[in-house]
């Protein structure tokens, strides 16, 4: 064996299984150019963010729009139109800053953008989502209640026609940019099923309010909506969807960039922990020479490595048209547990250091609490692929 060829086929410790090789240029230059932006407007800022419980929204929104990662796999009223795997390897770099900022671009483009291209008017879609696309108005979407999370079938909030008007009753809760929002994707239960309504902020009878004390997620906006007998025109009405398909359909277009987000937060504890045991000192020598860190380092780089190719196999299939949602439901159930096993490993490696803002390692890991809970717990997640196997719901 040549030298060039052993220097070639040299492990990386941070691609130890060489998976940027299955990137296309299209997908590397768009990952590239994501984890670059992450490491200039977001890491040096988020541990204060995060410790303040706020973030720039006003300023972040348009830099992502100039990003082009706001509906960026959408087609058309000036989305991107980018393959489901590039979106995929956004949404994995903007977590490995932070899940509140992954949350933020997914909430905007794969739950209220995408309800209003799948699911509205062409006069909807042109009055929301070419401003939605460049950052200049901001979405949320309200299906959770207080008493309705995992089974959104079971939601109060009502809407009743009166004359052409329609008249909205109810609460959503746990709503990600809430209280920012320029328009509120708000579903609710009719006689005709559950329908979904463009809710405009300032409109009579609708107010927000933000959910604070939060210990995850805390860069990131989280509200309750109240909806006091608020009335919309019929052009309110997203037309299209007449059922819980509608928003069930949002929402396994954000679990997918869940997939690969959380597959970035194992990936950023990780080498935070790699990097720290090769420069942490202890009875004269690296901490990354002891047998019991590299257990866990080896441990880890494997959950990193696994998740990435399980939602780069996800996003193959998406892009061929083949994935079903039972298989997305898979791959959030065993990413976002991974990470969470990564970054609980990963604070142990760099001990009491691991619990400050000074590493990301707390803060993804409070963070994933909420990622394995919101958009289908891990729970009704596993129900879902047991369901798949065996052919009986234990959920109905």
């Amino acid at each position: 064996m040549t030298a060039a060829a052993t220097t070639q086929d040299a492990i990386r410790p941070k691609d130890f299984l060489g998976l940027d090789q299955l990137l296309g240029d299209e997908e590397r230059d768009i990952r590239d150019t994501v984890r670059a932006f992450v490491a200039d407007r977001i890491v040096p800022h988020v541990g204060d963010w995060f410790e303040a419980a706020e973030v720039p929204v006003a300023e972040l929104a348009p830099a992502l729009g100039k990003l082009g990662v706001l509906g960026m796999h959408l087609e058309g009223y000036g989305c991107a139109g980018a393959s489901a795997t590039a979106y995929g390897l956004a949404c994995l770099e903007l977590e490995a800053g932070d899940s509140g900022i992954r949350s933020l671009v997914s909430v905007q483009g794969s739950l209220a953008m995408y309800a209003i291209h799948r699911w509205g008017s062409e006069e909807q879609k042109q009055r929301w989502l070419p401003a939605m696309a460049a950052g200049e108005a901001i979405g949320c979407f309200g299906l959770t209640e207080p008493d309705a999370g995992s089974d959104p079938g079971a939601m109060r909030t009502r809407a009743r026609r009166d004359g052409d008007d329609w008249i909205l009753h109810g609460q959503k809760m746990w709503i990600t940019n809430g209280s920012i929002a320029d328009v509120a994707v708000v579903w609710a239960a009719t006689d005709d099923g559950v329908r979904g309504f463009l809710v405009p902020k300032g409109t009579k009878g609708f107010t927000t309010q933000d959910i604070h004390k939060k210990l995850s997620l805390r860069a990131s906006v989280t509200s309750e909506l109240l909806l006091d007998d608020v009335r919309l025109p019929a052009g309110a009405l997203l037309p299209e969807a007449t059922s819980l398909r509608g928003p069930l359909s949002c929402l396994n277009e954000a679990r997918f960039g869940i997939v690969f987000g959380a597959a970035g937060a194992a990936r950023a504890c990780f080498e935070a922990a790699l990097d720290y045991s090769k420069e942490r000192i202890a009875f004269g020598r690296p901490i990354a020479a002891t047998q019991l860190q590299q257990l866990k380092l080896a441990t880890m780089a494997t959950d990193v490595n696994r998740s990435v190719l399980l939602a780069l196999h996800l996003g193959r299939m998406k892009d061929q048209g083949t994935l079903r949602p039972e298989q997305v439901s898979m791959g959030k159930l065993a990413n976002v547990n991974a990470a969470l096993e990564v970054a609980r490993t990963a604070r142990q490696v760099l001990g009491a250091n691991g619990v400050t803002l000074e590493y990301p390692v707390i803060r993804h890991m409070n963070n994933l609490e909420s990622v394995v809970t919101y958009e289908g717990t891990a729970d009704v997640h596993a129900l879902v692929v047991g369901g798949a196997l065996t052919g009986m719901q234990a959920l109905r």
